[in-house]
């Protein structure tokens, strides 16, 4: 049974420019399955240098970073471990008694998932997007190796930038042929208005080996799905937002949960959708 809350119990926390519920409902579920002394909470903040001035003085253990926040608090800390200053971005803070320490379990997350699926580095890559995870994925590639890739980005400073620092190619549009690896990191296919819409076209989805995508909401976005049906290998935001909050589980109680705990935690907090894209991927 999970302890009581005392005033041994160690507080987690995420800081998010809008705060959701998942994270902190993985979070606890995980602590009363392992009969944990914890317990996880989501904040904003008007006020960042203040909030990490306060996750440092009152003991707070590990605290999460959302945007618009995970450039912004590299300077508020102590040290950088290589998965964040791989991107020199943070979205984990461990307090290791009164030392920040910055993580990227993004990174962490899609590097892992690369290595899992045995991808071969030789395996010429086409990613779509320019943002903050892209950065993370296409760090995750490079240091695993993969060393030809091209970025597809409509915002051509961004583009650039990310294909130059990691030592790509960047075009605007996309190509008749496209690689054998399709990375989306951008919004297409996530609920909302693009919710329809395909990341590649059919023609490069038909033509590629496996199928990589970041967005989490839906679990099954139509690039998945149009992947999936054509029998390509792929790689789901699903699997992509529970490894990397596992990873952050792990820094912050140094447990690594089994299977079947991850799951009964994926199932309360992101609902059977998401618990079935990650059995569906792990097949």
């Amino acid at each position: 049974m999970k302890p009581p809350i005392g005033r041994d119990t160690k507080l987690c926390m995420s800081l998010s420019g809008r705060p959701g519920n998942a994270g902190s409902r993985l979070h606890n579920r995980l602590y009363e399955l392992l009969d944990l002394d914890y317990i996880y909470k989501s904040f904003s903040t008007t006020d960042l240098p203040a909030a990490i001035g306060g996750v440092r003085a009152l003991g707070i253990r590990g605290c999460a970073i959302s945007m618009p926040f995970k450039e912004a608090v590299i300077p508020l800390i102590d040290r950088l471990e290589p998965s964040a200053q791989a991107i020199e971005s943070v979205n984990t803070i461990v307090n290791e008694g009164g030392v920040l320490v910055g993580h990227n379990t993004d990174y962490i997350a899609a590097r892992s998932l690369l290595a899992r699926r045995e991808i071969d580095p030789a395996t010429p890559f086409l990613l779509r997007g320019s943002g903050g995870m892209a950065s993370a994925v296409v760090a995750a590639l490079r240091d695993s190796g993969f060393t030809d890739g091209t970025i597809v980005a409509r915002n051509e400073e961004a583009g650039r930038i990310l294909a130059d620092e990691y030592g790509y190619r960047w075009r605007p549009d996309m190509p008749d042929q496209g690689g054998l690896l399709l990375v989306n990191v951008t919004p297409l296919g996530m609920e909302g208005p693009d919710s329809t819409a395909l990341a590649f076209p059919e023609t490069l989805i038909g033509a590629c080996a496996i199928a990589f995508d970041v967005v989490a909401q839906p679990p099954e976005t139509p690039f998945l799905r149009a992947a999936r049906a054509s029998g390509k290998t792929v790689i789901s935001g699903a699997e992509v937002i529970v490894l990397q909050a596992i990873e952050q589980f792990v820094l912050y109680t140094g447990i690594r949960p089994s299977p079947a705990q991850i799951r009964e935690a994926v199932l309360f907090a992101h609902g059977a959708a998401t618990a079935d894209a990650l059995a569906l991927s792990a097949d």
